[in-house]
């Protein structure tokens, strides 16, 4: 079945069209290259991939005739055997899953997902490819067809809801560009407004706050599959900024699979601090950055990726100097539709994104 035209004309997609130009022809040249002042061997950063764990890092022993390592060892070895099994007869499971076979040995979840961590980049492999996988809390929607591991065919263009986050899908169907956005609560908006619909052909995901692993793979392979533009649509605040570059270039937790997990050529299209001046959004619809704000902010400012962004740096010494941040709800001062019907398609439009 094919997507009604019920989107803008081609000519709307000028500017999406040729910043995927210029991402195609940025990958051609760049292709096998290590950019100027970055390292693949002594540096945490590589622009061209993200946060990466350095060949000379930290590493501890857990030994089996230590008492203070023998459960530790012990459940390494429980929760191998585990996936061994799984492997073997090509099922898999979820870290709850493998927790609640013996809740009471493991004590809690999160000593079984640090030991699934510590035996994917023991063994430097994708957590996937250990049968291990994670709960989705991501949303999707949009122009998007895909194929579940059993065969189950969905199309997320046929409902007027958002899809769950699949945890693996074998085909995909294109789209003019994705959009990532940071609120369950602002991609539900959309929604109500038939964002995706108007804007179509587009894909549209939110990992609900911070991304879980499945929301990251699926983004990652959406550009991988198709190279088409990913914008980021967060709040204007440092912890919107935060998410915006865990999707770009990953976090320290999983740096030994950033290659799997970071899309350096995210784009953040909104909420823009500049924006906010632009627009005139009054003050009393803007929020003081707590203390908490200020010392996130200057973490983010000294961080390694930022130089490589300064068109992003000075959007954020712009919200450093004015002490405010400003969620995305503030543009409704506007007009309730003001956000899909305004701001974004004009973003879209005249690439409105840094």
């Amino acid at each position: 079945m094919a997507f009604a035209p019920v989107g803008p004309e081609a000519s709307f997609f000028d500017a999406v069209d040729r910043h995927r130009a210029s991402l195609l022809a940025m990958l051609k040249r760049d292709a096998g290259e290590t950019p100027a002042g970055a390292t693949r061997v002594a540096s945490r950063f590589d622009d061209s991939v993200g946060l990466q764990m350095i060949p000379q890092c930290t590493t501890r022993k857990i030994k089996s005739n230590s008492p203070k390592s023998v459960k530790k060892f012990a459940l390494i070895l429980k929760i191998l055997s585990m996936i061994y099994k799984l492997i073997q007869s090509n099922t898999y499971a979820t870290k709850r899953d493998i927790y609640y076979t013996d809740s009471q040995l493991f004590g809690n979840q999160a000593a079984v997902d640090s030991i699934i961590d510590d035996i994917s980049c023991m063994l430097k492999v994708p957590r996937r490819s250990l049968h291990v996988l994670s709960t989705s809390k991501g949303l999707i929607a949009g122009n998007l067809r895909y194929m579940e591991e059993d065969g189950t065919r969905v199309q997320c263009a046929d409902s007027a809801t958002a899809t769950a986050v699949p945890t693996n899908i074998q085909g995909m169907q294109n789209a003019k560009f994705l959009l990532i956005v940071e609120k369950d609560a602002t991609f539900q908006r959309l929604l109500d407004d038939n964002f995706c619909s108007r804007m179509s052909p587009c894909i549209m995901v939110t990992g609900k706050g911070i991304p879980d692993l499945n929301t990251r793979l699926l983004v990652k392979k959406l550009w991988d599959t198709f190279q088409i533009p990913v914008f980021t649509l967060v709040d204007a605040d440092p912890y919107g900024i935060e998410i915006m570059c865990i999707y770009k270039y990953g976090s320290m937790s999983m740096s030994f699979d950033a290659h799997n997990l970071t899309i350096p050529t995210i784009r953040w299209l909104g909420l823009l601090p500049s924006d906010v001046k632009r627009l005139n959004i009054p003050k009393d619809r803007l929020i003081p950055l707590t203390r908490h704000d200020q010392l996130k902010l200057d973490s983010l400012l000294r961080r390694p990726y930022i130089t490589y962004q300064p068109f992003w740096k000075k959007e954020m010494e712009m919200m450093a100097d004015s002490k405010m941040k400003a969620e995305i709800q503030a543009l409704t001062f506007l007009s309730s539709g003001y956000l899909s019907r305004v701001y974004l398609p004009n973003k879209l439009r005249f690439g409105g994104w840094i």
